[in-house]
């Protein structure tokens, strides 16, 4: 039968030994306040004040507007004038600059015969993604520069509004998705230890021979990491709200909800590996092989999901951390609620139940 009594003598026993080990609590307080600053200032995909060298060989009064309007961007920043290629190449190998504008020399005669003239572009290519983005802003500025010399109108113009995100900031986009990796560190990293700790300590024996119940054993076990893992999903949102004023436009209490359903799932599944491994550092391996890994790199925290191969798109689906990440950034970035995330929530209570299962099952040989 079922008691109370038993399942908190389980459960205050399992607060006792995480309060005695300081790495156990150290990873909970502070995890999450390191990585919401260090992802919050370090990982960004702003890119802003690109260093930048200029070869202008008119040195005219519409060279210099051309130039003008680049340091007048907050996406570049002059680095310096060169007077040769040598001298671009050498900013460029040693990674003084990113990028490379070269004027012609008869840049402004052409112009004021209504000629075409091109301009040199010299990109660093060894980050594709930032290249491309330069080359869009160039474009951009290039086009501003035609408008404003030949004096054309154009018959349609695109008044942009930016929804959700409008100061377009990144952290706005990485911060939510990484309280998805901070409850997955505690729910499946420190949980995948508590039963292996308990077989190398020589302790688990002892538990077994008790009149506890197995599913009181099990909730014992699993309870403290619950409540530490939802201690630690307010520490992130006070974070991101305090350091980096991320604003939370959906419902508090939905994103509770949410994390609960999540919290649950990630605790059950490390405790399953708790079981099936021998020791504390198999473990732990397979708990950031299985869990932490893929919420790292599959859950579209970083990286989005749409450019991933077809295949890797399909096994991200039975990865828990993509659709609560999913649901986080709806919540955060647009508002919604239950209604337009019921999807992420009903899968996401299945996952959590299998893990429920999963975990059930296999504890059970160890106890007949």
């Amino acid at each position: 039968m079922f008691r109370l009594k038993r399942l908190y003598a389980v459960t205050l026993k399992e607060f006792i030994q995480i309060y005695r080990d300081p790495r156990s609590l150290a990873m909970v307080i502070l995890l999450p306040v390191l990585l919401i600053v260090l992802f919050g200032y370090a990982v960004t995909f702003d890119i802003k004040h690109v260093p930048m060298a200029v070869f202008d060989q008119d040195r005219t009064q519409k060279s210099r507007d051309f130039i003008q309007l680049f340091a007048n961007s907050r996406y570049f920043s002059i680095h310096s004038y060169r007077d040769n290629y040598q001298e671009i190449i050498g900013d460029m190998d040693a990674g003084r600059i990113k990028f490379g504008l070269v004027i012609p020399a008869k840049f402004s005669r052409a112009l004021s015969a209504d000629q075409e003239v091109p301009v040199q572009v010299l990109l660093d290519g060894s980050d594709p993604n930032t290249a491309n983005i330069v080359l869009s802003y160039v474009n951009g500025i290039t086009e501003i520069f035609n408008g404003a010399i030949r004096g054309y109108k154009i018959p349609v113009t695109a008044r942009v509004r930016v929804w959700f995100n409008e100061e377009m900031e990144s952290k706005n986009f990485i911060v939510p998705g990484l309280i998805a990796v901070i409850m997955t560190v505690i729910g499946a990293l420190l949980t995948s230890l508590t039963v292996a700790r308990e077989w190398e300590r020589g302790t688990m024996e002892g538990l077994i021979s008790t009149p506890v119940k197995k599913l009181e054993l099990i909730l014992g076990k699993l309870i403290p990491y619950f409540v530490l893992g939802m201690v630690d999903m307010f520490i992130a949102v006070a974070s991101s709200r305090i350091i980096f004023d991320v604003p939370l436009r959906g419902s508090f209490a939905v994103l509770v909800f949410i994390s609960s359903i999540f919290m649950i799932g990630s605790i059950a599944f490390g405790f399953f590996l708790s079981v099936i491994a021998k020791n504390q550092h198999m473990a732990n391996q397979l708990a950031i092989f299985t869990t932490f890994l893929p919420a790292f790199l599959l859950s579209g925290f970083l990286f989005p999901i749409m450019n991933m191969p077809v295949l890797l798109q399909i096994i991200t689906q039975v990865v828990p951390a993509r659709h609560f990440v999913a649901a986080l950034r709806a919540i955060y970035l647009k508002g919604l609620g239950l209604d337009f995330l019921w999807m992420q929530t009903v899968i996401l209570a299945i996952i959590s139940l299998v893990g429920i299962a999963a975990a059930y099952i296999k504890f059970k040989k160890f106890l007949e």
